[in-house]
């Protein structure tokens, strides 16, 4: 009796209503997205248009026009074969990574350090005044490490170390490329790491305490706790901020278009402000160059997300896309 009721039920074919039907009944909601629809399009999908221009080359004609000339793949055969390209591109790998990896790395630490303090009033001290800097324009915080950084007088770092005895002779930070990318790396680390502190730091508060309280029980020490309990439960975070900023990993350009200059261009170059140079600092602009440099990033970068997500399905298994 059953079966015949279940195959009944499965010969059935439930009849849905006509697509045009379903839209005039759902007239409100569809009115109210047409507003973000168009949005989109305009700020996301028309500016993609703008890819076409990696194939021709730009000159200026007479009268302040541009005449658009089709080459093909001709800017990225010469965009292979440029040193400064490749030199950018290396730079913007090192730099990028390390960073990402750096800020993720004093983030969990901060976090865990926070999440193991007992004062309510010393824990939101210490995260307000690591989290402020965050809302300091490059610009500023640039000006600020400058100064401090300084081989003259004012440097306060360089007078302190002569103080101290430490060195003889003032260094000049900013302007010695082997001593460039540590400085960015802190100043970059100062800046950034109270943001990822707040993410991971929801993310231990989110714990059940019961996880502990039974950690307790079974004999567990604090480290053990922290080992076992508080960092893997980080772990899905960790993967989905990696992730995240891995696919923005080649957007690095104001932190380093404020702080670099021409005597470290060897190791602070990146695509970003190698694509501003070309563009703007350059006699004869061709637009179409810039623009396949810029396509090539986004390629890279979109690869690097697709790389890193298919990681997170092997480790974790499950990925963000």
């Amino acid at each position: 009796m059953a079966k015949d009721v279940e195959e009944k039920t499965s010969s059935i074919k439930i009849q849905k209503k006509p697509l045009r039907l379903r839209i005039w009944n759902n007239r409100g909601f569809y009115l109210m997205f047409i507003p973000v629809f168009i949005f989109v399009l305009i700020m996301h999908y028309w500016p993609m248009l703008g890819v076409r221009y990696a194939f021709f080359s730009s000159k200026m004609v007479p009268g302040g026009g541009i005449k658009w000339t089709w080459v093909g793949a001709q800017h990225f055969i010469n965009m292979f074969k440029e040193r400064e390209f490749w030199m950018a591109f290396k730079n913007t790998l090192i730099i990028s990574v390390v960073k990402l990896l750096l800020n993720t790395f004093v983030a969990v630490l901060i976090s865990i350090f926070l999440n193991e303090m007992t004062s309510l009033v010393c824990k939101k001290f210490v995260q307000t005044v690591i989290y402020l800097p965050h809302f300091m324009s490059y610009a500023v915080v640039a000006a600020i490490f400058t100064l401090f950084l300084s081989p003259s007088s004012t440097g306060m770092i360089n007078e302190t170390l002569k103080d101290w005895g430490w060195i003889d002779k003032s260094i000049d930070f900013l302007h010695i490329s082997s001593m460039w990318r540590p400085v960015f790396y802190i100043i970059n680390l100062w800046k950034e790491t109270g943001w990822g502190t707040v993410i991971f730091f929801a993310t231990l508060s989110g714990i059940s305490p019961e996880l502990y309280e039974a950690a307790e029980i079974d004999g567990a020490t604090r480290f053990q706790k922290m080992r076992y309990v508080t960092l893997p439960a980080l772990s899905s975070t960790i993967i989905i901020v990696l992730i995240l900023n891995l696919a923005k990993v080649l957007n690095i350009f104001e932190p380093v278009f404020v702080l670099y200059n021409n005597r470290v261009f060897d190791s602070s170059d990146v695509i970003s402000t190698y694509v501003y140079r070309k563009t703007f600092m350059t006699a004869a602009t061709d637009y179409g160059y810039s623009t396949a440099v810029g396509l090539f990033k986004s390629v890279v970068g979109c690869i690097l997300m697709l790389g890193s997500n298919y990681a997170s399905k092997k480790i974790r298994g499950r990925g963000i896309i």
